[in-house]
């Protein structure tokens, strides 16, 4: 059987997906989730192979949702805004279903999925979308990353400093330090630019964590934040910085 979830937080619209699926003997509902937290439980859980997933939800949206999970099944969106069908294809999704949508739209989407099964998503595809920049709202304010089996909501304005770790970015806030796999490059794209400059190729800091810029020799300075950390400043780092500033 073909293991499939639905993560939506309208009944109606759960169940509308379940009825189309009963015309598909070969595949099988295991959960139905009203919002994000319980669809990353439930994908750890059961490992499905297909997911129909919402996008505007409570507590975190879909494409949040999507970047908490390691192993990412096939994703069909189903929603009621179409202003998210690029971004939803930019991160590979199979098919886009706008509602309402009919049994016959609901089977197009199947058909699809299925012939994508024999075609392997290329390696290159993957790298493209790690710089996919956000545009919901939410996004722009806040971080959503996974502790362990817990998930936590970072708000920008907690956050100190952006730091490249290998494959991941370290986020430093006043709670601690959290680990994101996305790049510097990302977030020097989603995030407000009157908030956070980009220092150096390795550090990106929040404006208001800035007390002053100290110089080194040879004409390199570094930045010194109110918890005492002091981040280096390239020279590109710091021409950008000084005129975020205006000096």
């Amino acid at each position: 059987m073909i293991k499939c979830l639905v993560i939506d937080d309208e009944p109606l619209a759960r169940s509308i997906v379940c009825e189309y699926l009963q015309k598909y003997p070969d595949m099988e509902m295991v959960q139905e989730c009203n919002n994000g937290f319980e669809g990353v439980k439930a994908i750890m859980q059961h490992q499905p192979e297909l997911v129909f997933l919402d996008i505007q939800m409570p507590k975190i949206n879909g494409f949040e949702m999507l970047e908490l999970v390691e192993a990412v099944p096939g994703v069909i969106f189903t929603t009621a805004f179409d202003e998210y069908a690029i971004k939803a294809f930019e991160t590979n999704a199979v098919d886009y279903l706008l509602k309402p949508f009919t049994q016959e739209r609901f089977d197009a989407a199947l058909k699809k999925w299925r012939q994508k099964q024999q075609q392997p998503v290329p390696e290159t595809t993957v790298k493209v979308l790690e710089e996919v920049p956000a545009k919901q709202p939410e996004e722009q304010v806040r971080i959503v990353v996974k502790v362990n089996n817990d998930i936590r909501i970072i708000p920008v304005q907690d956050i100190h400093y952006l730091e490249a770790y290998d494959d991941y970015v370290k986020i430093h806030t006043a709670n601690g330090c959290f680990l994101k796999k996305k790049t510097m490059g990302y977030y020097e794209k989603t995030l407000e630019s009157r908030q956070f400059v980009r220092v150096h190729r390795s550090y990106m800091m929040a404006l208001d964590q800035l007390t002053r810029i100290e110089p080194l020799e040879k004409e390199t300075h570094v930045a010194l934040l109110r918890n005492g950390t002091r981040l280096p400043l390239s020279k590109a780092g710091y021409a950008r910085l000084k005129t975020v500033l205006g000096i």
